[in-house]
């Protein structure tokens, strides 16, 4: 038994609204916005900070660009002044309390001494904010050779420099823990 032949005008249909009927129609050139980012150009370096907050789900790193390395002191500036509105939408806030301008911090090789006007042992600073305080001074540039979970945070009460500071570091969870001597 034979097989009955297509029509010869089926098959120019069928050939026709395959090549001419793909769907997509003539249009002009459109503008599509800047050129590509994301990779700088070899020989360009690209500078952030790290800076954290807390969030819904615990301590969270956020990053921004500079134009040069910050200091731990300028990286704590801005954490002071608090996320931006589209890191207050993602459900960042600060727990470090306002601190007019009494915050300081000096880097030494392979630390920082954060000088605070509040008193951690009256509880004055929750571990929120310590951790914040730690992480960002610890990500921020540090002399020395150290990853930033080696960086020793040495935190000085009352704006008074102590022979035995509160010392920690930013764990890998972005949380303070203390150092043990």
């Amino acid at each position: 038994m034979t097989r009955p032949r297509p029509a010869p005008a089926l098959l120019l249909l069928l050939l026709f609204t395959t090549t001419v009927g793909c769907g997509i129609s003539a249009t002009d050139p459109r503008d599509a916005g800047g050129p590509a980012s994301g990779v700088p150009r070899p020989g360009t370096e690209a500078r952030s900070v790290r800076l954290y907050f807390a969030g819904p789900y615990g301590i969270r790193a956020v990053t921004r660009p500079t134009d040069r390395p910050l200091s731990p002191q300028h990286a704590l500036d801005l954490l002071l002044e608090g996320p931006t509105p589209a890191e207050r939408r993602r459900g960042l806030i600060n727990q470090v309390p306002p601190m007019g301008g009494q915050l300081t911090a000096n880097a030494v090789t392979g630390a920082v001494d954060v000088f605070v006007p509040s008193a951690v042992s009256a509880g004055d600073l929750d571990v929120t904010a310590i951790s914040q305080l730690a992480c960002t001074a610890a990500h921020a540039e540090v002399p020395g050779t150290r990853k930033p979970e080696q960086i020793d945070i040495r935190i000085h009460e009352n704006l008074v420099r102590s022979a035995t500071p509160w010392t920690v570091r930013c764990a890998p969870d972005n949380n303070a823990v203390p150092v043990t001597p």
